[in-house]
This record gives C-alpha cells, structure tokens and sequence, in this order.
C-alpha cells in the first residue's frame, strides 16, 4: 500500500481540531486555577500575622476601654463614700441605696456590686476576654443575676483610696484565680491590662513566670512596692 503523501517540509501546521481546542482550553484553566489557589494560599499566609495583631489589638482595646469605666465608677463611689468598695463601705451603702443584693468583700464580683447598687448601671465595663470570663447579660437587678460567676473578669485590691501612693495597682486582668501571678493569653499578647489608683490604665508586660516586673528587679506585687506590706487581693468569681 503506498504511503499517503507528506506536506513539504516549509508547509504551515494544520489548524488544531475541535479536541485539541477543547483540552487546550481544559489546561489553561487548570493553570489559571493552580495559579490562584498559590496566590490565594500565599495572600493567606501573608496576612494571618496581621490579622492575629488585629485581633490582639481589639481584645487589648476592649479591656482597658472597659478598665477605664470602673475606673471612673470606682471615682463617684469614691466622692461619695470617702474610700474605694471595701467591707467598711458595706454598711453606708446598704443605707445609702436599700439595695437588695449580697455585699460582702468575699471575690471582686461581690465587691464591685457596690458600684452598681451606687448607680452604674452596666455590667459591661467588667467584662474582657480573660478566662474563665463570659459577656455579661447586663441583668443585674436580682441576686442570682448581678455580676454572677463568670461576669467579671477583673481582680481587684481592697483597703486602698486616692491618697495613697497613686502607682498601686488597684483593678487588674487577667490573674489566675487565687495568686498573684497573671495569665498569658495570645490574644492579649502576653500582657496585663492594669488601672492604678490615680485611675490611669497601662498595658504591662508579663513574665513567663506570671509576674509583672516594674524595674530594678521589683514586681508588681512584692512588699517593697506596698510599704512593707502585702496587698489585700479579690478574685473574679
């Protein structure tokens, strides 16, 4: 059988047939495809650290906006009862308001009670992502409802007032329940969010070991900072 006839050497190639057409067109989306997957991943990958010191940011933001309304609640009560929330404030302010929930200085809920019975009428300002912490419902008008466990997430330190030294720390987060040593959450990038008595809020570094350090090898719970003494603390329930 003789061969078919070859075109010449110089002869353009025939145009490609409907098949060929049609895998060219299923490879050049699957290149475009590969491309954006790679492109998308990297894009991703690009920007989770900006979104992680974003989230960060908010969360820090949160709590010292919050940290900052009991601090100016913590100044009324002070204007009217001479002293910041304390076992002694206990008795003016149930005769000052008739207020019907529990006061006692047993946890940082309890005592911050004594503000909302005074007239701050938010659970809000306790709230920040520490844990063991929750958003509070903002229903505090019975005693099974006002700042219950889990609806505060600062510690507090008793027995203090403005006329003492105005570095103390007074209001804090997020502290581990029952010590003096404070959590290390990502989300607030290793810090602590601090009110002190003169009522300005910091963000403070902590430790791998849960302290504080303010300089020339203090912390922020140690004696020497106090006057000798130890500060009286109050946990979140």
């Amino acid at each position: 059988m003789p061969l078919p006839e070859q075109p010449p050497p110089d002869a353009p190639a025939p145009p490609p047939g409907p098949e060929a057409l049609k895998s060219r067109a299923k490879m050049t989306l699957i290149y475009w495809i590969g491309g954006l997957s790679i492109l998308g991943l990297m894009l991703m990958f690009a920007g989770a650290p900006l979104l992680l010191r974003s989230k960060v940011s908010a969360d820090r933001t949160e709590a010292l906006n919050n940290i900052r309304q009991i601090g100016l609640a913590l100044s009324d009560f002070e204007m009217d009862y001479g002293t910041f929330p304390a076992a002694a404030t206990i008795p003016d302010v149930k005769a000052t308001t008739s207020t019907s929930l529990t006061l006692d200085d047993s946890s940082s809920n309890k005592l911050f009670r004594q503000l909302i019975a005074s007239g701050l009428k938010s659970e809000k300002p306790f709230y920040a992502r520490a844990p063991g912490c929750r958003r509070p419902d903002n229903i505090f008008n019975s005693e099974a409802t006002a700042l219950c466990k889990g609806e505060c997430a600062f510690s507090y330190v008793v027995d203090l007032n403005s006329s003492v030294n105005p570095s103390l720390p007074l209001v804090m987060t997020p502290m581990a329940w029952g010590t003096r040593s404070f959590y290390r959450p990502k989300h607030f990038g290793d810090k602590a969010i601090i009110l002190h008595v003169d009522y300005s809020a910091t963000v403070m570094q902590v430790r791998p070991d849960g302290a504080v350090t303010l300089g020339g090898g203090l912390t922020l719970f140690d004696p020497k900072v106090w006057g000798g003494v130890k500060p009286d603390l109050r946990w979140q329930e």
